[in-house]
């Protein structure tokens, strides 16, 4: 698998797929670009798709703690695409996508985003305050030095589905680790940092755009994606049954055939 510096990172990336069309993929925060490998079993023969890790993710280098985390990640993705691509997203990811796609559109042929966690979206709505009780334990955790907990408090509302104590212990180590990686988005999901919320943004984006979201997340995600849809220009949303906010990993087959479908769009 590759390496190199991109965006003064070094990161590793891979490359799945032999299909015709390029496509770059963002994973959520505390996984890895390896949470792509079961979408793209159904589309490999369709696009060829770059995924990479996060900095502080996988095998790319730590984040260094200074300057601004959601730019950089943003920086690096767009150092991947050299042509129009089809641009997939995952929660943190589809904010970074949506930051790429209103910032250069002529560079992307689709646009499919699986639950943009853009909270600002959401503000003033009942599931805004509902989202702010849900994830207060966690804040606490982390306010208190509590890594564990914290861990355990966040993937309990954006996990897999899975108890956190039927987790292995190699699992739950590893999100420990990383937990100190979600303060450090919050600046592009709950400020909008990124400005994707700005006058004629969102407006602007003329690919076809899927948001596909599951049936059993949390209902921020379904404010943040009707205020988004509000907004633009060729958009659908999908919701998957039975499906949580790790959907890409629990339900791959249904994430690809959504995808597949944005692709005929274009």
């Amino acid at each position: 698998m590759p390496e190199g510096i991109r965006a003064g990172h070094r990161t590793f990336w891979r490359v799945m797929g032999a299909g015709e069309r390029p496509a770059l993929g963002i994973h959520c925060a505390l996984a890895h670009s390896g949470a792509w490998a079961g979408v793209m079993v159904p589309l490999a023969e369709r696009i060829t798709l770059t995924a990479f890790d996060l900095p502080g993710h996988g095998k790319s280098d730590d984040w260094s703690g200074q300057g601004d985390y959601p730019r950089l990640c943003a920086e690096i993705a767009a150092s991947f695409i050299d042509r129009p691509v089809d641009l997939i997203g995952h929660s943190f990811g589809a904010v970074t996508a949506l930051r790429l796609a209103i910032a250069a559109p002529e560079a992307f042929r689709t646009l499919t985003l699986i639950e943009p966690v853009l909270f600002a979206a959401a503000q003033g709505t009942p599931a805004w305050a509902e989202y702010q009780a849900d994830i207060a334990p966690f804040r606490a955790a982390m306010a208190e030095g509590r890594p564990e907990e914290a861990a355990r408090a966040f993937t309990s509302l954006w996990g897999t589905g899975v108890d956190w104590t039927r987790l292995n212990a190699e699992s739950r180590s590893a999100l420990v680790d990383r937990i100190g990686m979600i303060p450090a988005s919050d600046p592009a999901l709950a400020d909008d940092s990124g400005r994707v919320l700005r006058p004629d943004g969102l407006e602007s984006l003329d690919m076809p755009v899927l948001m596909i979201q599951g049936e059993r997340s949390p209902a921020i995600i379904s404010a943040i994606a009707e205020a988004l849809a509000a907004r633009m220009q060729d958009v659908g949303i999908a919701t998957v049954p039975g499906a949580s906010h790790m959907l890409p990993i629990t339900h791959p087959k249904e994430v690809a055939g959504l995808i597949a479908v944005n692709l005929d769009r274009a």
